[in-house]
């Protein structure tokens, strides 16, 4: 194993309580660089606030949240976007009456101060950084397209694509492909396998045919805990992780 300081994130003793329920409770796992980590678990198992609590929208009642060696339980939830964590929520927030080229454009870092905003100019380094993005998303052909008319599955990309432009480290993607079409599905893996290059992910999905093929590891909590962790194939045979699915 390698040592605590090298992993991108470390979880350890993470604890939220809510009026005395333990949503995650003691929870500890470590993530490496570029990996994809997907956790899953039966609803209520505490698999979105996690995220929350690594985002800062949620504060963590014990334990600790590093991420490269910072503490991020003290931090407020814009300083953690800002030391490179992205989070994308069930449902794409994109702005639909804009095109795809201005929702892309409008993510881009420079423009989140008041100055920056005032003085952001549409130059050379922003286009040619949008159309990369664009292309990594398969939306190369719909930039300028309102975000509106695309399909369910190219919105989920686009707002991918929005937290990709701020280059997070650590990108967090709450069921990415729920909804999707088969098609989509297949894409959306080859797009996580893409943007791992240079930075992890953590995915909380429930189809677990996408979760076999993209997750390099997989945690999969139950009431708050951690049940079991390792490859999709381990995990599978589980008879602890079969008696919880096979229960519900």
């Amino acid at each position: 194993m390698s040592l605590r300081t090298e992993f991108v994130l470390a979880v350890e003793g993470l604890t939220v309580s809510f009026d005395g329920f333990k949503a995650v409770n003691g929870l500890s796992f470590y993530v490496d660089e570029g990996e994809i980590r997907v956790i899953i678990g039966p609803n209520g198992a505490g698999k979105t606030t996690v995220l929350d609590l690594i985002c800062g929208r949620t504060q963590a009642t014990g334990g600790s949240i590093k991420f490269r060696g910072k503490e991020l339980t003290r931090m407020k939830e814009h300083a953690i976007v800002h030391a490179g964590v992205g989070r994308k929520f069930q449902n794409p927030s994109i702005y639909e009456d804009l095109t795809v080229f201005e929702n892309l454009e409008l993510s881009f870092p420079r423009g989140h101060s008041v100055f920056g905003a005032l003085a952001f100019k549409r130059d050379a380094e922003v286009i040619a950084e949008v159309e990369s993005i664009a292309e990594t998303i398969f939306l190369t052909d719909d930039l300028d397209k309102s975000a509106g008319l695309l399909s369910h599955g190219q919105k989920q990309w686009l707002e991918i694509g929005m937290l990709l432009i701020q280059k997070p480290d650590l990108l967090m993607l709450d069921e990415p492909v729920a909804g999707m079409s088969v098609a989509e599905r297949k894409k959306t893996a080859e797009l996580l396998r893409r943007i791992t290059e240079g930075r992890s992910v953590i995915v909380i999905e429930h189809d677990m045919q996408f979760v076999e093929d993209i997750a390099d590891r997989v945690t999969v909590m139950h009431q708050g805990k951690m049940l079991s962790e390792g490859s999709m194939e381990r995990v599978k045979n589980d008879p602890k992780v079969v008696e919880v699915y096979l229960g519900h």
